[in-house]
C-alpha cells in the first residue's frame, strides 16, 4: 500500500485510496447497428476480499483491510454490500467519486454495527492544506470524533450535528506522513438512510474557523469496522430524490433549508455563553432544547421565549446572528439547536 491509500483513525488506522480510471459505456445492438447507450453501466456484481481501489458501474471505489475475514461486494450503480467479523482487525471500503466538492449525496439502506466499533460515513480529503473530513452519520459503540475539540453545530437535512476538530501529528495521509488536521460532522440522531447537503457542512465548518482546502481528492459514502462484526448494505448517488433511495424529511416550508449554527461565546464559572447563526432564510424560528439543570439568563439580538426546557427565537430586526447565556447548573452540554422558516 502506497501513502496515498493510508486513512489514519482515532484510535485506529485505515485505508482509502481511489484511484482515476475510465469508466466504458455499454453498447447495444440496434437492428444491427451498434450504438452508444451514455449513463448505462452493466458490470456484474463483484466481491472483494483482498486491497483494491478502482470503478465499477460509474462509481469510484475502494476497499482495504489489515487482516480477517471482512468483504464488500460491488453491485449494481453506487449500491455496495459489506460484511466482517471478529478476525478483522480493521478494515474499511464504500463507493463515491474520485473528487470531492459541494455536490449533494443521497445514501440509503441498511447498516448494522451493534454495540461494535464501527461507523457509516461521508469521508474526504482536501489539500492546500491537507484536511481529512467526515459526516458521520451513524456508528456503533465508539464515536469516532472522541477526544476532539468542540467547535459548535449545524442543522441540516432533518438533523444537528457535532462540529469537532483533531490533529493528527506525523501520522499516514493521501500525501505521506504528515500532521493535519481532522473535520468532523457527527450527528446527534443516527441514521442510515438520508440526504447529505455537503455545501451545508463545509460552509459551517468555515463559520467555526475550520477552512478546507482548495484541492479536493476523494470523497465516498464508506463503511468501517474496527476489532467489531457488522454488515451494511448501502446506496449513494449525487442529488435528492428519485431511484430507490429513501431522503430524509425536507425541511418545512416547501423545502427552505433553514440552518441554525452554534459557535461558542464566553464561558465564566457557573454559565456560558453561545452564539447563534442562521442561514439562507430571514424570517426564521429556532428552537434550543436546554438540557437538564440548565436556564437561560440573557438574549440579545433576538426575541426569546421561554427559559427552560424548549427555548424558541425569534428575529427582532436585529438580523440572523443573536447569542444567550446559559446558567449551566452543573450541565455544561450545548443544547439541542432547530431551525425553520416561519
Amino acid at each position: 500500500m502506497t501513502a496515498e491509500s493510508a486513512r489514519p483513525q482515532r484510535p485506529r488506522r485505515g485505508r482509502l485510496r481511489l484511484l482515476l480510471g475510465t469508466a466504458c459505456a455499454a453498447v447495444l445492438a440496434a437492428g444491427g447497428t451498434m450504438v452508444a447507450a451514455p449513463n448505462a453501466y452493466a458490470e456484474a456484481d463483484r466481491t472483494l476480499t483482498s486491497n483494491l481501489t478502482g470503478t465499477h458501474n460509474g462509481y469510484y471505489f475502494s476497499f482495504w483491510k489489515d487482516s480477517g475475514n471482512a468483504s464488500m461486494t460491488l453491485r449494481a450503480d453506487g449500491r455496495y454490500t459489506s460484511s466482517w467479523d471478529r478476525s478483522t482487525n480493521n478494515w474499511v471500503g464504500g463507493k463515491g467519486w474520485a473528487t470531492g466538492n459541494r455536490r449533494t449525496v443521497t445514501y440509503s439502506g441498511s447498516y448494522n454495527p451493534g454495540n461494535n466499533n464501527t461507523y457509516l460515513a461521508l469521508y474526504g480529503w482536501t489539500r492546500n492544506p491537507l484536511i481529512e473530513y467526515y459526516v458521520v452519520e451513524n456508528f456503533g459503540s465508539y464515536n469516532p470524533s472522541s477526544g476532539a475539540t468542540r467547535m459548535g453545530t449545524v442543522t441540516t437535512d432533518g438533523g444537528t450535528y457535532d462540529i469537532l476538530r483533531s490533529q493528527r501529528v506525523n501520522a499516514p495521509s493521501i500525501d505521506g506522513n504528515q500532521t493535519f488536521y481532522q473535520f468532523w460532522s457527527v450527528r446527534q440522531q443516527k441514521r442510515s438512510s438520508g440526504t447529505i447537503t455537503t455545501a451545508n457542512h463545509f460552509d459551517a465548518w468555515a463559520r467555526a474557523g475550520l477552512n478546507l482546502g482548495t484541492n479536493h481528492s476523494y470523497q465516498v459514502m464508506a463503511t468501517e469496522g474496527y476489532q467489531s462484526q457488522g454488515s451494511s448494505d448501502i446506496t449513494v448517488r449525487e442529488g435528492t430524490g428519485g431511484g430507490t433511495t429513501n431522503p430524509t424529511t425536507p425541511p418545512p416550508n416547501n423545502g427552505s433549508n433553514c440552518t441554525a449554527v452554534l459557535s461558542a461565546g464566553e464561558q465564566f464559572g457557573d454559565r456560558f455563553n453561545l452564539n447563534v447563526s442562521v442561514q439562507n432564510t430571514s424570517n426564521w424560528t429556532v428552537g434550543l432544547s436546554l438540557n437538564g439543570g440548565q436556564s437561560i439568563q440573557n438574549s440579545w439580538n433576538a426575541a426569546v421565549s421561554g427559559t427552560t426546557g424548549t427555548v424558541t427565537a425569534r428575529p427582532n430586526g436585529n438580523g440572523n446572528n443573536f447569542g444567550v447565556t446559559i446558567m449551566a447548573n452543573g450541565n455544561w452540554t450545548w443544547p439541542t439547536v432547530t431551525c425553520r422558516t416561519s
